[in-house]
């Protein structure tokens, strides 16, 4: 698989990427967190250029929650019934941690595997602002791919051991990261009150 991977970037270079994070976020199968990290390898040997790389993984992570948002919230319960027979237990879970967690986890849930897929139309059918989805999915559309690509850059050679390891680890770190953000927001509103 990775050489397939290596041989389509190599050839179709930031298209990939854009048209493969679009998909991949919209729901496909397809091994996003590896692509990525390849792509970031590539860039630290000059095969690809970095600027580019990084606006298509990012551009089409964002137009892919877009549109699954945009999907939410227009045809919303069919969608998520869909989604339902293709993630069976992830829309569930999504819409009951959107419940618990809120807007936190359109930033966080790119982490989670399975909940970066339905996140976005959960939230679409939720009613929720565009405005209030936007300052939430798009600063975790970035962070998310940025940090494969990153990993692939700074772990070069070693980018498969380092992304085992994310993989391994990361939906624990976005866990983590999560409740350092609600917890430093709890505190802030408790100030507030105060």
């Amino acid at each position: 698989m990775e050489g397939r991977v290596l041989d389509w970037l190599l050839q179709y270079g930031v298209q990939l990427i854009f048209l493969a994070q679009f998909l991949g976020v919209f729901g496909l199968p397809i091994p996003d967190e590896l692509l990525l990290t390849i792509a970031g390898a590539l860039v630290r040997q000059g095969r690809l250029a970095g600027p580019p790389t990084a606006a298509a993984a990012v551009g089409g992570c964002a137009a892919g929650i877009t549109l699954s948002f945009v999907l939410g919230r227009a045809v919303g319960s069919r969608v998520l019934e869909y989604a339902a027979r293709r993630h069976p237990g992830a829309v569930e879970r999504s819409q009951d941690w959107f419940r618990r967690f809120g807007r936190w986890l359109l930033a966080f849930g790119y982490f989670v595997p399975g909940v970066r897929h339905v996140t976005a139309i959960a939230a679409g059918s939720t009613r929720l602002r565009y405005q209030t989805f936007a300052a939430y999915a798009y600063p975790g559309a970035a962070v998310w791919s940025m940090t494969f690509v990153s990993l692939g850059y700074f772990a070069a050679d070693r980018w498969r051991t380092a992304l085992a390891l994310l993989q391994q680890h990361g939906p624990t770190a976005a866990v983590a990261a999560f409740a350092l953000v609600a917890a430093y927001q709890w505190l802030a509103r408790s100030r507030n009150d105060a």
